[in-house]
C-alpha cells in the first residue's frame, strides 16, 4: 500500500475554496431593510393562513345570528364571509344547529342541518351487552361525512361545516329527506335520503344542480367518511377480533383490511365499503364505483386495555374516495346500510354483502353457506338455540361416524400388528433400511397402514374449521341463553377472579373446562394405541395429548360459549361412538384372523411398489459390498 504523505497543494486549495465561500456570503448578506421586508412578508403569510383556518368558524358564528335579524345578518355574511356563492345558505332558517328525524320499524336516524349527515343511527330492536339502546352513531361524536372541494373563486370548502336546508316528504310508504346546500333556490348540492319500511338499507344520493360555474373542476373533490366503532359486546377484545373494514372492488372481488393495530389498503373501482363490527355493520354502497379508495383501520386501545370497563370504542375507521364530475355536476346514486352483521339479512340485498360475514375461505365457506347455515336455521326455527346446537352436533357426529369407524379399525389393526413389528425391529435393529422394508411388507400383506388412521382425521378438518367460523359469526346466537350461559355469542362465566391471568382472563368459563376434559379423554382413547405403535420421526403423541386440552382451556375461555358447547358435545358423542365401536362392533380376534389370512395370500405388487423394492434391494447390496 502506498504511504500517504502531506500534500501542501491540497491544503492550499481547501483554504482558497473556504475563502471564496466566506467572501460570497459577506457580499450577499441582506441589508437591514431587506431583512425587515422579509419578516413583514412572512408575518403576512402567517396571518393569511390563520384567516383561512378561522373563516369557517366566523361563518358559523355569523350565520347563527340570522334567525334574530335575517336582513342585517345576510348583509354581514355577504360582506364578511369567505364562502362566496354559498353565503346564500346563511340567509335560510336552517342555518342553525337542528336535526331532522326519520325512522321506520327497525331504524331511527337523525340528520343534522350542519353537514347534512347522519349524526345518530339507532337500531331499535337490539340492546348492547349491558342492556342499553344500541347506537352505531351517537350524538354526532363518533362519525363524520364530508365532501371537500374547491370553488371557481379559489376557495376550499367542507360540507361538514355548512348548513343544509331539510325538506321531508312521502313517496308512498317511504320517507324522503332532502338536504340542500344552496347557492340559490335553483342552484344547490343535495343529499337525498329515502327510508323504506322495515329496512336497514336506505337509498342515498349526492347530486348537484347549476354548480358548473361554482365548483372548480380542475381541483380534486374528495369524500371522507370516518367512524369510531362503539363497543357493543361484553368482551371488547373478542369483539375487536371480528372488527375491520370490508370492501368490494373491481367488479365483484372482496377483501378486508385485517384486525391489526393499524391496517391500510388502497384499491380501485370500489363499489361498497363496510365498517364492520362483530355483529353490526355500517356500509356505504355506490352504483358508480369509486375510482380509488384509501381505507384505514386503527385500534383505539392496546390489546391489554380493550377489556377495561371504561373502553367505549374499539376501532377508528376512515375512508377517503375521490368524486368525479359528470358534465360539471356531481351525480352519485348510493345506499347506506346500518344494521346487523347477519348472513341472511345481508345476502337478501343481492349485493355480495354476505362476504362481510367471516364464514371462512374456499371449501369452509361453502360448507357454512350451503349446509350449516340452512340446517341451523331450520333447527332454531322450532328449538331453543342451545338445544339446536346440541342437535346439530349430534347429527354432524353421526354423519361423520363412518370416518370415525375407519379410523378406529386402522388403529386396532396397528395394535394387533404391534408384536410382529417389535420382532422385526429387534431382528433388524442394526439395519434400518431392512427394518423399514420388512415393516412395509408386513403392512402391505396385512392390509394395514399407519397413514390410514390419519386420513379420516384429515377428512374431518373442513368440517371442524367451518364450524370454528360458523359459531362466532352466527348472529342468531347473540344474547341467547342456555343453561348457565346468558349469551351463546360470548363467554359464559361461573366465577370472577380478583386478578387477571395472561391469555386466560379475569373469569372462569365452564364450557371450555368441560370441552377440555372431553378432549383429554378422547385423546387418551385415540393416542393410546398410536403411542404403542409410534414410528420413528412421528410427532410426540403424548405431548399432543396434553397440549390440545390445555389450548382449549386457555384460549377458549374468552370465546363464544356456543363454540365451546359444540366442542364439548361433539367430543362427548365421539367418545360414546368409539366405545360402541370398540365393545360392540369391532371384534379384535376376527380382525387378527383376517390379517393372518391376508398375509397368506400372495400380494400383487404394483409397478411403483416393485420399483421401490428394487431400489431398496440395490441399496442393500451396495451397503453390503462396502
Amino acid at each position: 500500500m502506498e504511504e500517504k504523505k502531506f500534500d501542501l497543494n491540497t491544503v492550499i486549495g481547501f483554504v482558497l475554496i473556504f475563502g471564496i465561500f466566506a467572501w460570497m456570503f459577506y457580499v450577499n448578506k441582506p441589508t437591514p431593510e431587506e431583512i425587515e421586508a422579509e419578516k413583514a412578508k412572512q408575518e403576512q403569510v402567517e396571518a393569511e393562513q390563520k384567516t383561512e383556518e378561522n373563516k369557517t368558524t366566523e361563518f358559523i358564528k355569523e350565520s347563527e345570528a340570522i334567525v334574530a335579524n335575517p336582513q342585517d345578518s345576510l348583509a354581514l355574511v355577504a360582506a364578511k364571509s369567505q364562502l362566496g356563492a354559498f353565503a346564500y345558505a346563511a340567509s335560510l332558517p336552517s342555518a342553525k344547529e337542528n336535526v331532522t328525524k326519520i325512522e321506520n320499524e327497525v331504524l331511527s336516524l337523525k340528520i343534522n342541518n350542519r353537514g347534512g349527515y347522519i349524526e345518530e343511527a339507532l337500531l331499535k330492536n337490539f340492546k348492547t351487552y349491558d342492556s342499553v339502546p344500541l347506537y352505531l352513531i351517537k350524538d354526532g361524536k363518533n362519525a363524520s361525512f364530508n365532501i371537500n372541494f374547491g370553488t371557481t373563486d379559489n376557495r376550499i370548502l367542507n360540507t361538514k361545516d355548512l348548513f343544509f336546508e331539510p325538506t321531508v316528504t312521502k313517496n308512498g310508504d317511504n320517507t324522503v329527506l332532502s338536504m340542500k346546500l344552496k347557492v340559490s333556490e335553483s342552484k344547490f348540492l343535495e343529499y337525498r335520503y329515502e327510508l323504506k319500511p322495515n329496512e336497514y338499507m336506505l337509498d342515498f344520493s349526492i347530486k348537484s344542480q347549476g354548480l358548473q360555474q361554482v365548483i372548480n373542476s380542475s381541483q380534486a373533490i374528495n369524500l371522507d367518511w370516518k367512524l369510531q366503532a362503539i363497543r357493543q359486546a361484553k368482551s371488547a377484545s373478542y369483539e375487536n377480533r371480528y372488527t375491520d373494514i370490508h370492501y368490494e372492488y373491481e367488479d365483484g372481488k372482496d377483501d378486508f383490511t385485517g384486525q391489526g393495530e393499524f391496517d391500510e389498503d388502497q384499491e380501485e373501482q370500489v363499489s361498497w365499503i363496510g365498517f364492520k363490527q362483530h355483529f353490526f355493520t355500517s356500509i356505504l354502497l355506490t352504483d358508480t364505483p369509486f375510482k380509488t379508495a384509501t381505507l384505514a383501520s386503527k385500534n383505539v386501545a392496546n390489546a391489554s386495555e380493550l377489556d377495561d370497563k371504561d373502553i367505549k370504542v374499539t376501532k377508528e375507521f376512515a375512508a377517503s374516495v375521490p368524486l368525479e364530475l359528470q358534465g360539471g355536476e356531481l351525480s352519485y346514486n348510493m345506499n347506506w346500510y346500518y344494521g346487523p352483521t347477519d348472513y341472511k339479512t345481508l345476502s337478501s340485498y343481492d349485493r355480495n354483502l354476505d362476504e362481510i360475514v367471516p364464514l371462512g375461505w374456499g371449501i369452509f365457506g361453502v360448507i357454512n353457506r350451503y349446509i350449516f347455515i340452512p340446517f341451523f336455521g331450520f333447527l332454531s326455527g322450532f328449538l331453543p338455540y342451545g338445544i339446536a346446537i346440541v342437535v346439530m352436533t349430534i347429527v354432524v357426529r353421526i354423519v361423520l361416524s363412518p370416518v370415525t369407524y375407519k379410523s378406529y379399525v386402522s388403529q386396532a389393526k396397528m395394535k394387533i400388528l404391534k408384536p410382529e413389528i417389535a420382532e422385526i425391529t429387534e431382528k433388524y435393529k442394526d439395519n434400518a433400511m431392512k427394518k423399514q422394508q420388512e415393516t412395509m411388507a408386513l403392512y402391505s400383506k396385512a392390509g394395514a397402514s399407519p397413514m390410514s388412521g390419519c386420513l379420516p382425521a384429515f377428512m374431518q378438518i373442513p368440517v371442524f374449521y367451518a364450524l370454528f367460523n360458523f359459531f362466532p359469526s352466527a348472529f342468531d346466537l347473540r344474547q341467547k341463553s342456555f343453561l348457565w350461559a346468558d349469551d351463546l355469542s360470548s363467554y359464559d362465566t361461573i366465577a370472577k377472579l380478583p386478578f387477571e391471568i395472561p391469555f386466560y382472563g379475569d373469569h372462569i368459563s365452564l364450557f371450555p373446562i368441560l370441552a377440555s376434559i372431553a378432549i383429554f379423554i378422547y385423546m387418551m382413547m385415540t393416542t393410546g394405541q398410536t403411542m404403542q405403535t409410534q414410528q420413528p420421526g412421528m410427532p410426540n403423541m403424548k405431548f399432543i395429548m396434553y397440549l390440545s386440552p390445555l389450548m382449549m382451556l386457555v384460549f377458549f375461555n374468552n370465546y363464544a360459549s356456543g363454540l365451546s358447547l359444540y366442542y364439548f358435545i361433539s367430543n362427548l358423542i365421539t367418545i360414546g361412538i368409539m366405545l360402541v365401536i370398540k365393545n360392540v362392533i369391532i371384534d379384535e380376534d376376527k380382525i387378527h384372523a383376517k390379517i393372518q389370512e391376508n398375509k397368506k395370500k400372495p400380494k400383487k405388487q404394483g409397478k411403483f411398489q416393485k420399483k421401490m423394492k428394487e431400489l431398496m434391494e440395490q441399496a442393500e447390496q451396495q451397503k453390503a459390498k462396502k
